[in-house]
C-alpha cells in the first residue's frame, strides 16, 4: 500500500471509532475497497476452484487480520468478517447477490443495469443501495450463473433461463437486445412451503374457502389457477397439492422446478430449452403426452402456456381426474378465453364449440388470484364451470372478495363471500364423504 494511502488510513483513524465511521463515511469506504482489492490480487486463483469454501475463509481471514494489524487499519472484527464475506462471494459466490438471496423476506431482484437493483420485499417493490462495479463485473456474475447449468449468454444467444441453486427462477437478457447493460430478473421462493394455515393467517384466504378447495382435491376435481405476474399462482399450486393423498401417483412438469411437494410418490419433469446449435429442445406440450404413458394419478403443470393446453384437457377429459394448473388472466373468464385461444392455435381444425365443449366437460374450478395495491395477494373468486348454453361455457361464482377500501396504513379492506349458490360439485364432494353444510352458502367474512 502507498505511504499516500496509509497517511489517508491513519488520518481516517482518529476520525471514526473502530468499525463505527460516522463522519466521513465515503473516504472509510474507499479504504476498504482499496483493501478488497489488494486482497484479491495476493490470491492465487488457479489453487481456489479446488480449495473448500470453509478452508478459503479461514486462510483469507488470517490474512486480512495481519493485513489490519500490520497496517493499523480501523478495521473492527465485525468488519474483517464482512470483508472476507464480500470477497469469498466475489470469488465463489453471486458477488452483490449473494446477501440478497439469503434474505427470506426478499421475493423478487430486479437488475435494470450494473448500478441500478431493486428488489420486492413483503409485497412492496424498492430500489436498494446495492450495486455491481460495472456491467463488466454484472456480466462475470450472469455467466457464472448460466455456465453452472449448462447454458451461454452471449451476443448469438443474448436471452438466457436458469435456475439458481436453492431453485430461484433466474433470467438474463443482454446487449445488444438490452440497450443500458445487462438485465436481470430473479423471481425467488421460500426455504419454507407455504401451508394453508398460513395462507388463512395472511388474509389470502378465508378458512372456510380453504376447506372447500381441500374437497375438492380430495375428490379429484381439475382445478386451473388463474392470477397475473406475482399474483401467488404457485403458492396456491403447492397449498392444494399438499390436500393430494400421500399414496398417490404425482407427476410434475415445469418449465423451472418450483413446487415443493411433501408427498412420497412424486415424479419430476422438467423441460429443456435448446442448446446452442438450436437442438435437443423439449417443451411442456412433448412432457404433457409423455406423462401420459407413466400412469399418473395426478398431473400437476405449473403453467399452461400453449399447446399443452389440448392436451391437458384431453388429460382431464380421458380419466386422469384431480389435475391442477396454473394460467396466465386477470378473470375467471379471461382464463376460459385464454384456453379456447391456446387450444384453437394448437389445433386450427377445431371449432369454436368443439373446443368450449372440451373446456366445459374437462375442467371443474377456476380459482382466481390477484395482488392488490398493498402488496398482498388474495383470492378473488372461486367459480364453476357449470356446462354449455348454447355455444357458450357457463360459469358460475361460488366465493368472491369485494374491495371496499383502503385504510390509513395503506391496507386494503373488503369482504369475502359465498354468492349463495350451491355448486354442482357438492355431489361429487358428498360421494366422498365431503359435506357442505347449508351455512357455508350464507358465509361473510371482512378483512
Amino acid at each position: 500500500m502507498s505511504s499516500r494511502l496509509i497517511d489517508r488510513v491513519r488520518g481516517a483513524q482518529q476520525r471514526f471509532k473502530t468499525g463505527t465511521p460516522s463522519a466521513d463515511s465515503a473516504e472509510y469506504e474507499r479504504i476498504k475497497k482499496t483493501l478488497h482489492s489488494e486482497l484479491l490480487e495476493m490470491i492465487d486463483f488457479d489453487r481456489v476452484g479446488s480449495t473448500p469454501r470453509a478452508e478459503l475463509a479461514a486462510k483469507l481471514r488470517d490474512t486480512l487480520t495481519n493485513e489490519v494489524e500490520q497496517r493499523q487499519l480501523p478495521l473492527n472484527r465485525i468488519e474483517r468478517d464482512r470483508l472476507v464475506d464480500e470477497i469469498l462471494d466475489d470469488i465463489l459466490g453471486l458477488g452483490p447477490l449473494e446477501p440478497l438471496l439469503k434474505d427470506p423476506d426478499i421475493s423478487d431482484i430486479l437488475i435494470n443495469g450494473f448500478d441500478k437493483v431493486w428488489i420486492e420485499k413483503k409485497g412492496l417493490l424498492q430500489r436498494i443501495d446495492v450495486r455491481f462495479n460495472d456491467n463488466r463485473h454484472l456480466m462475470q456474475v450472469i455467466e457464472r450463473i448460466v455456465s453452472a447449468v449448462g447454458r451461454r449468454v452471449d451476443e448469438t444467444s443474448p436471452m438466457v433461463d436458469a435456475r439458481l441453486a436453492d431453485g430461484s427462477r433466474f433470467n438474463a437478457i443482454i446487449p445488444p437486445l438490452a440497450l443500458d447493460g445487462p438485465m436481470v430478473s430473479i423471481r425467488r421462493f421460500g426455504t419454507r412451503a407455504i401451508t394453508p394455515d398460513d395462507l388463512v393467517a395472511f388474509g389470502a384466504c378465508p378458512r372456510p374457502v380453504m376447506d372447500v378447495l381441500r374437497g375438492c382435491v380430495k375428490a379429484k376435481l381439475n382445478i386451473i389457477i388463474s392470477g397475473g405476474t406475482g399474483s401467488g399462482k404457485t403458492t396456491m399450486l403447492n397449498v392444494l397439492s399438499s390436500f393430494i393423498p400421500d399414496g398417490e401417483r404425482i407427476v410434475t412438469i415445469e418449465d423451472s422446478a418450483e413446487l415443493q411437494l411433501q408427498q412420497n410418490h412424486i415424479v419430476r419433469l422438467e423441460t429443456r430449452p435448446p442448446n446452442v446449435e438450436g437442438r435437443g429442445e423439449v417443451t411442456q406440450r412433448e412432457l404433457v403426452k409423455n406423462c401420459l404413458r407413466m400412469r399418473p394419478d395426478r398431473i400437476i403443470l405449473g403453467e399452461i402456456r400453449g399447446g399443452e393446453a389440448i392436451d391437458m384437457l384431453q388429460a382431464m377429459n380421458t380419466g386422469h381426474d384431480g389435475s391442477l394448473a396454473t394460467v396466465h388472466a386477470n378473470t375467471t373468464r379471461d382464463a376460459v378465453a385464454r384456453f379456447e385461444t391456446m387450444v384453437g392455435m394448437a389445433v386450427p381444425n377445431l371449432s369454436d364449440r368443439n373446443i368450449r365443449e372440451m373446456i366445459a366437460r374437462a375442467i371443474d374450478i377456476i380459482i382466481q388470484l390477484d395482488r392488490l395495491p398493498d402488496g398482498s395477494r388474495r383470492l378473488m373468486a372461486v367459480t364453476e364451470i357449470v356446462g354449455m348454453e348454447g355455444p357458450i361455457v357457463t360459469t358460475q361464482d361460488i366465493f368472491t372478495f369485494e374491495q371496499r377500501t383502503v385504510d390509513d396504513d395503506g391496507r386494503v379492506r373488503g369482504t369475502f363471500r359465498a354468492t349463495g349458490t350451491r355448486p354442482k360439485f357438492a355431489a361429487r364432494l358428498a360421494r366422498h364423504g365431503i359435506e357442505l353444510p347449508p351455512e357455508l352458502f350464507r358465509f361473510e367474512q371482512d378483512v
